[in-house]
């Protein structure tokens, strides 16, 4: 099984993925990163969750 990639390394693909350009295709950010598109997708939705439920107890 192969090693998960570091927090930091995924928050930076997120965050850059989140600002992407128009035009620039989630599929695109994944290739830069040399990650699957699939796991591009499960991070941006997984941080979404989290920063849902943040502002829930937050709020």
């Amino acid at each position: 099984m192969p090693k998960p990639y570091p927090n930091e390394f995924r928050e930076d693909v997120v965050r850059v993925a989140r600002n992407r350009e128009p035009g620039v295709t989630l599929e695109q950010v994944a290739a830069d990163f040399r990650v699957r598109p699939a796991s591009l997708n499960k991070w941006l939705r997984r941080t979404d969750v989290a920063e849902t439920a943040r502002s829930v107890w937050v709020d």
